[in-house]
C-alpha cells in the first residue's frame, strides 16, 4: 500500500466499487461536481449496455465519453471525419475512468465534457456522468432532451443530479491522414475548444 493513500470498498447492491482517500481527494471531489463542466449531452442507454450484474459493463462508459468528445468535436468544432477529405484526424492515446456508482438501463445519464489541456496537436479532455434524479422517470426525459446537447446555463442539467456517478479523462493527438504524423491544430479549432477549458481548471 502506497503510504499516501489508502482504499475502502463500497457495496451497491452486488456491485462492488473501490473508493480512495489521498492528498488528491480535493482534485478528485472538484472533477465529480457537475459545475465543473461545460458540455452536456444525454445519453440513451441500450438494453445490450447491461451485463449480467444488471449495471452497464465498465467497458461501455468509455463509448459514452467517445460520443460526448465526438459529438462536440464535429458539431461545433467541425471536425471532418472523412480520412479522404479532412486535413486531420484524431487519434486516441490516453483514456481512463473511475466508477463511484452503477448506472442501470434504462437510466438515460448526462454525459458532462471540459477540457483540461490544448497543445500543438493534442487535447486532453476530461468527463463525468451524471445519472437522472430519482424522481425522473427511469425510462427517459421524454422531449425535454437538448437534443443537440446543451451548456451550463441549461435548465435541463436540474433534472440530474449535481456528483457524478463516474468521471473520467481521455487524451487525442491529431494527426494528418497520409502520413500518420502529428499536426498543428488550426487556430478556429483551438478557439472552440477553448470555450470548454475554464469550467474544466481545478479551482
Amino acid at each position: 500500500m502506497y503510504p499516501w493513500k489508502t482504499s475502502r470498498f463500497l457495496v451497491h447492491g452486488n456491485i462492488c466499487y473501490m473508493a480512495t482517500s489521498s492528498a488528491k481527494s480535493s482534485t478528485e471531489d472538484h472533477y465529480r461536481q457537475r459545475a465543473t463542466y461545460a458540455y452536456f449531452l444525454p445519453i440513451q442507454t441500450r438494453w445490450q449496455d447491461n451485463n449480467q450484474y444488471g449495471h452497464v459493463n465498465n467497458a461501455v462508459y468509455y463509448s459514452y465519453f467517445d460520443t460526448i468528445i465526438n459529438h462536440f468535436l464535429i458539431r461545433y468544432c467541425g471536425l471532418d471525419t472523412n480520412t479522404l477529405t479532412s486535413s486531420m484526424v484524431g487519434f486516441m492515446v490516453t483514456t481512463r475512468c473511475s466508477f463511484h456508482g452503477p448506472i442501470k438501463f434504462p437510466q438515460n445519464p448526462l454525459d458532462a465534457l471540459g477540457v483540461e489541456k490544448i497543445g500543438r496537436s493534442s487535447v486532453h479532455y476530461q468527463l463525468a456522468l451524471f445519472l437522472p434524479k430519482s424522481h425522473q422517470k427511469a425510462a427517459g426525459l421524454h422531449n425535454k432532451h437538448p437534443f443537440g446537447g446543451c451548456f451550463l446555463d441549461s435548465p435541463v442539467l436540474e433534472m440530474f443530479e449535481r456528483v457524478a456517478c463516474a468521471t473520467g479523462l481521455s487524451a487525442h493527438v491529431f494527426v494528418t491522414p497520409t502520413t500518420k504524423t502529428p499536426i498543428s491544430l488550426p487556430d478556429d479549432f483551438k478557439s472552440c475548444l477553448q470555450k470548454l477549458h475554464s469550467a474544466a481548471v481545478p479551482l
